[in-house]
């Protein structure tokens, strides 16, 4: 599916608030209510919307420290290195990069004990990890989802 102009600016819409009624991007973009809802409608179908959702201040709910890690991994141990990282709920990201078998993550946790434990315990635990460098976040100076179009 191409998208066009429109799509874009209901896309750019949507991406400053999920919540934006269908009445209210018609209003912006000079379309009915209807028109709207069938482009996002079809904008989904597509696969270019994959879903709905909230963003959650971390902070606010008691997620104080934010750790980025680099972790290289034996090939071999890689997916499965991997599908164990991605299913701990401290674990709020996880990506194969490139490099020697590399995953980058996204850690949240309530405070520096928790990343302690975090480290020592759920992550030097699993087997075939070779390295592990970690960088604590001091401040967020830009934070987006979606994508800029």
């Amino acid at each position: 599916m191409k998208i066009d102009e429109t799509d874009r600016k209901i896309l750019e819409l949507l991406t400053a608030n999920g919540r934006c009624s269908y009445v209210d991007i018609g209003k912006e973009l000079n379309l009915s209510r209807v028109a709207v809802r069938e482009r996002v409608h079809q904008l989904t179908e597509a696969g270019i919307i994959e879903k709905f959702t909230v963003v959650i201040n971390s902070e606010k709910v008691g997620k104080q420290v934010s750790g980025f890690f680099e972790v290289d991994c034996e090939p071999s141990s890689l997916v499965e290195v991997a599908q164990a990282l991605a299913d701990n709920p401290n674990v709020a990201s996880c990506y194969q990069m490139t490099g020697p078998s590399t995953l980058h993550m996204h850690v949240l946790v309530d405070d520096f004990m928790g990343l302690e434990k975090f480290i020592n315990e759920e992550l030097y635990a699993l087997e075939g990890i070779t390295r592990v460098e970690s960088h604590i976040l001091l401040r967020r100076f830009k934070s987006r989802n979606g994508l800029k179009l």
